[in-house]
């Protein structure tokens, strides 16, 4: 499947790893934005991939603009506890990216107003919890994107 899933500054290896994992079962690319809170040899990272790692389409940029050139990504979908659309709301299809912020701090301030209508939410009705976990959140949209493209292909 020809979709990106775009990392801001992760932290957490963990994440990445399971996030890596995800991409290699859906075909899709994951790029990662510079600067990073591990080592791509870390140990908990190749751990939460697993075996898959080694068929993951990875590419690193060193940071957001270097990536907005070497991609120049024709559409985005930006996730955010900020955003206001529903995830399940927008429309995907091959060739788009799909970003997400870091864990702790989520996405620079500027993202807010430059990709304002980008911006896309996974509902969060519980009361006592801020966002979701960065590996769950991918997937959640990652997985919707996949039934949106699927469902399309198979019905032309």
């Amino acid at each position: 499947m020809d979709i990106n899933i775009v990392l801001f500054a992760p932290e957490i290896p963990q994440n990445t790893g399971a996030i890596g994992r995800l991409c290699v079962n859906l075909d899709a690319r994951l790029h990662l934005i510079e600067p990073l809170g591990f080592q791509l040899d870390a140990t908990h990272l190749r751990r939460a991939g697993l075996d898959y790692w080694q068929h993951l389409d990875l590419r690193v940029h060193p940071h957001w603009e270097a990536f907005l050139a070497a991609e120049s990504p024709e559409r985005l979908h930006v996730a955010s506890t900020k955003g206001t659309r529903p995830y399940y709301e927008a429309e995907y299809r091959l060739g788009d990216y799909l970003v997400f912020g870091r864990e702790t701090s989520g996405l620079p301030d500027s993202f807010y107003e430059r990709y304002r209508n980008e911006m896309t939410i996974i509902p969060m009705p519980g009361r006592h919890a801020r966002s979701l976990n960065l590996a769950n959140a991918v997937g959640i949209v990652l997985y919707e994107a996949y039934r949106q493209i699927v469902t399309r292909v198979d019905h032309r």
